[in-house]
């Protein structure tokens, strides 16, 4: 029986709008951010961003490096919070009803404090709600010093949360994450970017 529900954040609990993010990084003077980004996993210094081994503030100065110009940290923020198209009000909706029937409800997510600061303030959801007030642990790649698929980020959760693999449910819309999950044993269900998860969720919980 499930009693862990383990959530990606890009492309399953928020829409993800990768050219969104291309575009404000355009906008702050970023020449070729296709160069730079990536819709799944961040190389780089994007990629030392969100496996914690440089700060905000080293991030940005490699920005500027690479623009060759200055970057302000507020830019910073902008240009990754176009990311996130919206935050589809069904997925909070179900998250909350989860949460309501008893399951414990985490979130796992390759992510970086910048995008954070919005994602953890009452901004998130436009009611005065954070993300966290959705969850009741957060599992952030540069606060773990580690990234999804690596499987010593699954075995932290599992161990940290002291939570059986065969008790778990995983959803990430990345094939690599996902079968990474599953060599623990932990369940997976792995939906198209921005999709409607909520049957396949509902389908896997009635097992």
């Amino acid at each position: 029986m499930i009693k862990t529900i383990i959530f990606d954040l890009g492309g399953v609990v928020v829409a993800l709008d990768f050219e969104g993010a291309i575009r404000r990084f355009e906008e702050i003077g970023i020449p070729e951010p296709r160069n730079i980004l990536d819709p799944y996993k961040q190389m780089g210094f994007f990629g030392d961003l969100e496996s914690g081994k440089i700060t905000g503030d080293e991030f940005r100065r490699q920005l500027c490096l690479y623009a060759g110009h200055n970057v302000t940290e507020e830019e910073c923020i902008y240009a990754c919070r176009g990311f996130v198209s919206h935050v589809p009000q069904r997925n909070l909706d179900a998250l909350t009803q989860l949460r309501k029937e008893g399951y414990r409800l985490l979130l796992l997510s390759n992510t970086n404090p910048l995008i954070m600061k919005w994602a953890m303030s009452p901004e998130f959801d436009g009611k005065g709600h954070k993300l966290s007030d959705y969850f009741d642990a957060c599992y952030l790649s540069y606060e773990c010093k580690l990234m999804k698929p690596s499987k010593e980020i699954f075995q932290m959760v599992l161990d940290s949360e002291n939570i059986k693999a065969d008790e778990t449910l995983f959803l990430d819309d990345s094939e690599l994450n996902v079968a990474a999950a599953q060599t623990f044993g932990i369940h997976t269900i792995c939906p198209k970017n921005n999709a409607d998860w909520r049957d396949d969720l509902r389908r896997c919980l009635e097992l």
